[in-house]
């Protein structure tokens, strides 16, 4: 009888969120696209207006990382590592992403060509398939590796979430242009780094109809419409993934498993920050242009609001998560919290002019919010705390930071930046 009320229960609220708000909003004055600076203004169904005004972001107290839910301060490396990192996490697994369940599928690669001569020589290119799940007819997943050719022992590897599909040898660019486009390989592969990357809707679906298709989906007891309140939304999927490559990784001996980089854009920067705080092996994040959720405090009224995730990316997060709308200084955590989890490894975060909905000065107060922590496990901070100039890199502590001229995207100057700080510290 209480899984059958557990399964009702959930129908109806899965069928019935947001109605009587959206319908509050019909009749409210209807907005232009964007206000005078070309900044996208958005009313979510609570009423929310979306604010571009830095006297408008309105009073807020971050949760201090530094002190135990019970009080308590935490003043060594040890409290840090055996309390308060793993509270944090589990706040963040039950109350914002969600936690991976006990029966999620299994996820295994293997290696199903070798090509030596790849990009005129200077290459060699793997490629690989992950078997979700069932190995002969479950779901699939692509995943394609570039080492340098002339490498002499295991190589460090940057591992990129993409939007689209990984590269063929005749789609390689040498510079970003759009936010789900590959690296600069040549590049990359110059510096001694491999390059790996597959395409994040193959572990889960991203969209109202499909975000329910693929793990999640295979992870559902029999009966259960949903993942359970506290288990993983889309961007715990996503993240779990990027470990799973990371295990096959361990076992490759062309690779450095311990200096493996993490990066992705957007919402997959968010995912990469979260992959990093539950995966302490991943030895440094690279987090694009993040914003809501990601790496720009959701207490700050400025660009995208809380209100506005969960009304338009519900699935991004674990069910819990939908109380914290209009209640967003009741988040018991916020960004700072998710950066400092990464600590002790390096973290690098951009942002751009254009792309005010992300908040970027929102994502530099939460990299300095998360200074403390990486002061305390013995490394640098940001080493900053006012808003750089524009195009001016933070690179010389464990923290990184640029504020680039340019759109929502991974610019060109963005990837040879982080491939500065890569170097500073995978070398």
């Amino acid at each position: 009888m209480r899984a059958i009320l557990f399964r009702l229960t959930f129908a109806v609220i899965l069928t019935s969120t947001w109605q009587p708000l959206a319908a509050q909003t019909n009749s409210a004055p209807t907005l232009p696209r964007t206000d005078a600076n070309g900044n996208p203004l958005r009313r979510a169904p609570t009423g929310h207006v979306s604010n571009y005004d830095e006297a408008n972001v309105g009073t807020y107290k971050l949760p201090d990382p530094l002190v135990l839910s019970n009080g308590q301060p935490v003043t060594d490396s040890n409290t840090w590592i055996k309390l308060r990192r793993p509270e944090l996490i589990k706040l963040y697994e039950t109350e914002v992403y969600g936690r991976v369940p006990h029966r999620a599928p299994r996820l295994k690669f293997e290696l199903v060509g070798t090509d030596l001569t790849a990009l005129s020589n200077t290459a060699i290119r793997k490629e690989f398939v992950g078997h979700i799940g069932n190995p002969t007819n479950g779901p699939k997943v692509k995943l394609v590796l570039y080492l340098p050719a002339n490498t002499s022992g295991p190589a460090p590897v940057l591992l990129h979430l993409l939007f689209g599909n990984p590269p063929a040898d005749s789609l390689i660019y040498t510079n970003a242009t759009r936010p789900g486009e590959i690296g600069p390989i040549p590049d990359i592969l110059a510096r001694g780094y491999g390059y790996a990357s597959f395409r994040y809707t193959q572990i889960e679906g991203d969209s109202r109809t499909n975000n329910l298709s693929i793990v999640r989906k295979l992870a559902l007891p029999d009966g259960q419409i949903g993942p359970a309140w506290d288990e993983w939304g889309t961007i715990t999927a996503w993240a779990w993934a990027a470990s799973k490559v990371l295990d096959y990784f361990e076992t490759d001996r062309t690779i450095d498993a311990k200096r493996v980089a993490l990066m992705g854009h957007s919402r997959l920067g968010k995912t990469a920050l979260w992959a990093g705080a539950r995966d302490p092996r991943f030895a440094l994040v690279f987090s694009s242009c993040s914003g809501e959720l990601g790496a720009s405090l959701a207490r700050r009224d400025y660009g995208e609001s809380v209100d506005d995730v969960i009304a338009n990316f519900p699935w991004w997060f674990a069910a819990n998560f939908k109380k914290y709308s209009t209640r967003w200084n009741e988040l018991p955590v916020d960004s700072h919290l998710l950066i400092a989890l990464n600590a002790p490894h390096p973290v690098f975060i951009t942002g751009g002019t254009q792309d005010q909905w992300a908040d970027p000065h929102g994502m530099f107060l939460a990299q300095v919010a998360a200074g403390p922590v990486y002061r305390l496990l013995g490394k640098k901070d940001l080493g900053a705390t006012e808003l750089p100039a524009l195009d001016t890199p933070l690179i010389e502590g464990d923290l990184g930071f640029v504020y680039h001229t340019g759109p929502h995207s991974i610019t060109a100057q963005d990837w040879k930046t982080f491939l500065d700080f890569a170097d500073r510290h995978l070398k």
